[in-house]
C-alpha cells in the first residue's frame, strides 16, 4: 500500500499504516515500543499462518512515534496528534495549506480559506474488518471553525485527489501484513492478523 494516500483520511491510515510504512523512529521510549510492535506485525504478516494474538498500539506510542521527527508526513502536514475513543479517531494537525496546494490553483472563493498555516482538527469513524480499512471523516475544523462538508468535498477533489488518488471523505483500503481487524478503543488501537 502506498502510504502517501493517507492525507485527509489521516485517522486510521496514519494511526495504523503510515507509521511503519514511511519511517523509523529512534527516540522516546514509547516510540521505540511502537517500532517493536510494528516489526512484530511485519514479521507476523510474512508468516503463512500469522499468530492471531491481538497487537495493541496505544495513543501515547503513536503520538511519540509521529513526534519523533522520523516519520514522513504528507507534504504540508507539520505535526499530528491522535486521540482515540471507541470507533472514533480525532487527529489534531498543523497544516501549511500553501505547501499542500503547491502547483494547483483555484479561482473558487470557497476554497480561499485553505491558505496559510492553520490548526486542523479531523474527527473520523474508523475501523478495519476482513482485511479492509474503513475511514469516514465526520468533521474537519480550521482553527476551531467547522468547515461545511460540501467545501471539504471541493477541497478534496481539487487539491488532494490529484496528488493522492483514492483519498476522500469516505475511504476504504486494503490493510497490509495480513491485518484482519483494526478496532479503535479508548486511547488505543487493537489489530489482529490472519
Amino acid at each position: 500500500m502506498n502510504a502517501s494516500r493517507v492525507c485527509f483520511s489521516l485517522a486510521l491510515l496514519a494511526f495504523l499504516i503510515k507509521p511503519y510504512a514511511d519511517g523509523r523512529s529512534s527516540a522516546p521510549r514509547q516510540s521505540l515500543n511502537l517500532d517493536q510492535k510494528l516489526q512484530h506485525v511485519r514479521t507476523n504478516g510474512a508468516r503463512e499462518r500469522p499468530d492471531p494474538t491481538p497487537t495493541e498500539i496505544t495513543e501515547q506510542e503513536a503520538n511519540a512515534y509521529f513526534a519523533s521527527g522520523e516519520v514522513n508526513l504528507p507534504s504540508g502536514v507539520r505535526s499530528v496528534v491522535f486521540h482515540g475513543e471507541p470507533g472514533v479517531i480525532t487527529a489534531n494537525t498543523r497544516v501549511d495549506f500553501d505547501q499542500l496546494r503547491a502547483g494547483i490553483r483555484s479561482s473558487n472563493p470557497l476554497l480561499a480559506v485553505f491558505s496559510g498555516i492553520h490548526d486542523v482538527g479531523v474527527v473520523a469513524h474508523a475501523h478495519g474488518r476482513g482485511g479492509r480499512g474503513f475511514v469516514e471523516v465526520d468533521s474537519v475544523s480550521l482553527d476551531g471553525v467547522e468547515i461545511p462538508r460540501f467545501v471539504l468535498e471541493l477541497f478534496v477533489q481539487k487539491y488532494l485527489q490529484p496528488k493522492y488518488p483514492g483519498v476522500g471523505l469516505e475511504s476504504q483500503f486494503t490493510m497490509p501484513d495480513k491485518i484482519d481487524t483494526a478496532t479503535v478503543g479508548s486511547h488505543k488501537l487493537t489489530i489482529t492478523q490472519r
